[in-house]
């Protein structure tokens, strides 16, 4: 038979293509080619499961396994702190990734790699499982998409002396280094390329992007080329001494205070009876509002060695190109909506920022007055739910993103961006929530591809959006630059600039630049200024 040429490249890319049976060495895995064009691989081991006396322990190599994996169904998420386990969506054994990638891709393909670390601030999965066959699409088929679980909570962030001694610290961190060098063996296998991955994150998942940025002083290990980070969290940071009451307080609370190994003691209860004691709790707290989330990174000494404020400053960060920005209402989803008075505002940020001075407090009262906004579904709100919730999104959100774009740009990093995501969905507007934290993800990885619930707008009035938002996205995963292909017609997205603060304004009827408020350019100043005794 003879095939027109216009046919050609088609049959050549199918005899090329890779197989939907990939070998990883230790396993093979049977993905499941799409009719779209996209071949995904679910539930990957990429570590051996954390069991027994892994449990608080850094990640290990997966084990062989014998046959072919098929790898159709997504691995069990980790376990989440303050909740029972659900042996049908969550796990302990819970260190899988999945990759897409375009069908006709082959080992030689090279293929930009989009790593995502997903959020939860560090103590659940919060954006296990989305599809990236949006972000392929809309890339042109020209990139590759991995996600993947880490441990969260006290299997992924327990401190203490004896965690230090008989385990290791930070391992959930860690496990999100184990997947980063997965990648960097295997990727290639998919039709990926191991010299360009550009890792990015939301939330918690932002948070660890500036960790590995910073993560051994800076040191550069090639694991990652480029970051994009959404909403990026600068939590207080403990030292391991400033968090040994948590584990003090979970040992007593397992029965293991007599134990003469209160490790090997926490290590052998089962995975349900440990999460019948994890709880959102702080006993220093007293009578303050309980913690939003209870454990999270610690200052180790090697992987995270200070502050993340002052790594930057001191400028102990790897150099690539970066964006970073954030949603104009970042608080308003955890500040509480009945919040009333400032001294119920002032409760809430002391909690969240134990170490804030009541001078510090009386100054960001002044920069955060009382707001007189309504909200149509939310009549009952607090008088100043808002004011707290522009203090927090900025203290903990916005300004370390201003913050850091400002650094890298006079550190002479090749291309930093930020931006200011304003898309309105007209109900959670009326809800009081504003534009909140991360709601570009469904933007970015398309409606319909996310595990959660999308604002309706999304598919409707405000579904323009997604194009925009996936055309600066895959420009930047595919060139470093998120204008070599961005979406026709929208904002040439320039730098952060000499000058700074310049950033790109996404809302609904529209993309263009714009200069941070001089107004926020000040309070940021004062908040960024405070970072390291607050202890972020």
């Amino acid at each position: 038979m003879v095939f027109p040429l216009s046919v050609f490249p088609l049959l050549v890319a199918s005899v090329l293509a890779v197989s939907p049976l990939v070998n990883v060495d230790y396993a093979r895995y049977q993905g499941t080619a799409r009719p779209g064009g996209v071949t995904d691989w679910f539930g990957i081991r990429f570590a051996a499961p954390p069991l027994g006396n892994l449990r608080f322990t850094v990640p290990q190599d997966p084990l062989p396994e014998e046959g072919v994996q098929i790898a159709d169904k997504h691995g069990l998420i980790c376990l989440q702190t303050g909740a029972a386990a659900n042996v049908t969506r969550t796990s302990e054994d819970c260190l899988f990734l999945d990759v897409y990638a375009p069908s006709a891709a082959n080992t030689s393909s090279k293929l930009p790699v989009y790593f995502f670390i997903q959020g939860g601030g560090f103590n659940e999965n919060a954006n296990a499982n989305y599809n990236g066959t949006g972000l392929i699409e809309a890339s042109g088929m020209n990139i590759v998409v991995v996600n993947f679980n880490y441990r969260v909570g006290p299997y992924g962030f327990l401190a203490s002396r004896e965690v230090e001694a008989g385990g290791s610290l930070n391992n959930g961190l860690l496990d999100q280094r184990k997947a980063l060098e997965w990648v960097q063996k295997y990727i290639s296998r998919f039709g990926g390329d191991p010299n360009h991955v550009v890792m990015g994150g939301d939330s918690g998942g932002a948070a660890s992007v500036t960790y590995h940025l910073t993560a051994y002083g800076g040191r550069n290990d090639g694991l990652f080329h480029a970051v994009a980070a959404e909403s990026q969290s600068f939590a207080t940071m403990l030292t391991v001494n400033e968090s040994q009451f948590q584990y003090n307080n979970l040992v007593v609370r397992a029965g293991c205070a007599g134990a003469s190994d209160t490790l090997a003691c926490l290590r052998n209860l089962t995975a349900a009876e440990l999460q019948t004691i994890i709880h959102h709790a702080d006993p220093s707290a007293h009578d303050q509002p309980a913690l939003l989330y209870t454990y999270g990174p610690t200052i180790d000494g090697t992987f995270i060695s200070d502050y993340t404020y002052r790594l930057f400053a001191e400028g102990k960060f790897i150099r690539v190109p970066s964006i970073f920005g954030d949603d104009t209402n970042e608080g308003t989803i955890f500040a509480y909506s009945t919040t009333d008075t400032l001294g119920e505002s002032d409760a809430f940020l002391q909690s969240r920022f134990p170490y804030l001075t009541l001078q510090q407090l009386g100054k960001i009262n002044s920069l955060y007055p009382k707001t007189n906004e309504s909200f149509p579904l939310a009549p009952n709100a607090g008088k100043y739910w808002r004011q707290c919730a522009n203090a927090f999104g900025e203290i903990r959100y916005i300004c370390p993103g201003i913050y850091i774009s400002g650094v890298l740009q006079n550190a002479g990093v090749p291309g930093s961006w930020n931006y200011h995501y304003n898309v309105e969905d007209p109900t959670e507007v009326a809800e009081g929530l504003g534009v909140p934290h991360t709601v570009e993800l469904n933007a970015i990885w398309g409606p319909q591809y996310v595990s959660g619930r999308p604002p309706a707008s999304y598919f409707t009035t405000n579904a323009h959006v997604v194009p925009i938002m996936q055309g600066y996205w895959t420009s930047f995963i595919r060139s470093f630059d998120p204008n070599t292909y961005r979406y026709p017609g929208s904002a040439e997205w320039e730098t952060w600039g000499e000058q700074g603060y310049q950033r790109l304004l996404i809302q609904s009827n529209g993309t263009t630049m714009e200069t941070v408020p001089q107004d926020q350019q000040a309070r940021c100043a004062y908040l960024s200024s405070i970072g390291i005794e607050i202890k972020q």
